[in-house]
């Protein structure tokens, strides 16, 4: 019998169908959405190389992308008073694909139409990942979060490893096509492909009627001290976020060659990836997080050590490889993390439970802006090469911290939870 039987993706289809109608949805619009993704981390940051040539504007485009999230973040709170939450993450999923048409009518980049640029696309991301988080805790639970989380990763890797591919070989192709004519105008046909799928996404989410946050109130300042773990966790993992999109391109353009082995590199890399991800979402308990959280971090920093030491060719495919295995992992186990703890924490503090969510992206802008903000001042006051051999292996040592305090979050979130003695008591007592 094979690996992969028709039985065996029968009977994965039947467990997909047996997870709730709204789950399925919002899986299905993350999935076709997720083919946008690769286009936008990987190559946004080429285009404006080739065009440029100055790594400073890919860093000041990931800066004012991340500086428009949170700002967002806000704005979306308000507007889910009176606008559904559906029309807001549609409405996310496409103003990405007009910051990319934005990007293409640059003829001359230069620092303020960059930032300009990433902060059209910041607020994109903001109100696709504010709607997204709060659509994902809300049609999950944490018995399914594993499996969810495992199999969005999976689409994920998939596209990693199917759309840079392709795109690569495109856009090479394009320079020796006389109907394109210049790979500039490859670019724009690829925009225009992100817009259609964008498009698509936006009809999908509609398929099914999600409810907004019921309590109108979002903005806080004092949390549980269970909380200020999350936001020391959230900042450490944004510690990386700039650097995962922002270095490789540089480093492939500079080190390696051309976007087609840019594409290349992330599809051979994504293979073994996919699979792992899967069979760890479909398998794996929430006792197991901590050990597939802690395994990304530890290949994520023998990547940047290989980077480091080698920086060359070889190196950068070694970084590639362990960043296309390291990203998944973290994700798959530190989104249920923070989903079980806004579970525990709202029903405790008796809040909105977008409330969480919208101040743990501030967590995570503070770990964006400061590990983004390192890299500059090096490629500024030492070197570009310093900043791309060492800041990397500072980063992911820092990383490396979360492991115990994700422990730590872990034992204190379950110490918050009813024990099961007291949860059977409770029962006959309503029985």
């Amino acid at each position: 019998m094979s690996a992969i039987s028709p039985g065996k993706l029968r009977r994965e289809y039947d467990f997909f169908l047996s997870m709730p109608r709204d789950m399925r949805t919002l899986l299905i619009t993350n999935i076709i959405y997720a083919l946008v993704l690769p286009v936008i981390d990987l190559f946004v940051g080429a285009y404006i190389m080739r065009s440029s040539n100055e790594p400073r504007l890919v860093a000041i485009y990931q800066l004012t992308v991340y500086t428009g999230i949170p700002i967002t973040f806000l704005i979306n709170g308000y507007l889910l008073n009176y606008i559904k939450i559906a029309h807001l993450y549609s409405f996310g999923m496409l103003l990405s694909g007009l910051s990319m048409v934005f990007m293409m009518t640059i003829k001359v980049m230069s620092p303020v139409g960059v930032a300009l640029a990433g902060l059209i696309m910041g607020s994109s991301f903001g109100f696709f990942w504010a709607n997204r988080d709060f659509l994902a805790l809300n049609t999950t639970n944490d018995n399914n979060r594993n499996y969810y989380y495992g199999l969005e990763t999976f689409f994920y890797t998939i596209t990693m490893i199917i759309v840079p591919f392709f795109i690569g070989w495109f856009l090479i192709r394009s320079t020796q096509s006389t109907l394109i004519n210049n790979i500039n105008n490859a670019y724009k046909i690829v925009t225009g492909a992100v817009f259609l799928l964008t498009i698509l996404s936006s009809i999908i989410i509609h398929q099914e009627k999600f409810k907004n946050p019921t309590q109108k109130r979002f903005v806080y300042f004092r949390f549980d001290k269970l909380w200020s773990r999350m936001l020391l966790l959230s900042s450490l993992k944004g510690l990386a976020q700039g650097y995962l999109v922002t270095a490789p391109a540089i480093l492939i353009m500079r080190l390696v060659g051309d976007e087609g082995t840019l594409g290349t590199i992330q599809s051979i890399s994504g293979v073994v990836a996919a699979i792992v991800l899967y069979v760890i979402g479909r398998v794996s308990k929430p006792k197991d997080r901590i050990y597939i959280f802690s395994a990304g971090l530890v290949i994520f920093f023998i990547g940047t050590l290989f980077n480091g030491i080698l920086f060359s060719a070889t190196g950068v495919i070694v970084f590639m490889i362990c960043k296309v295995m390291f990203q998944p992992l973290h994700d798959i186990a530190y989104f249920p993390i923070q989903m079980d703890v806004i579970d525990v924490l709202s029903s405790r503090e008796k809040r909105n439970q977008f409330s969480y969510i919208f101040n743990h992206e501030f967590g995570l802008y503070i770990g964006r802006f400061t590990g983004l903000g390192l890299f500059i001042l090096l490629i500024y006051y030492v070197s570009e090469p310093f900043a791309l051999k060492y800041s990397l292996i500072i980063i992911a040592a820092v990383q490396l911290l979360s492991i115990p305090v994700a422990k730590g979050l872990i034992r204190k979130t379950n110490s918050y939870k009813p024990s099961e003695k007291k949860i059977e008591k409770n029962q006959k007592l309503i029985a």
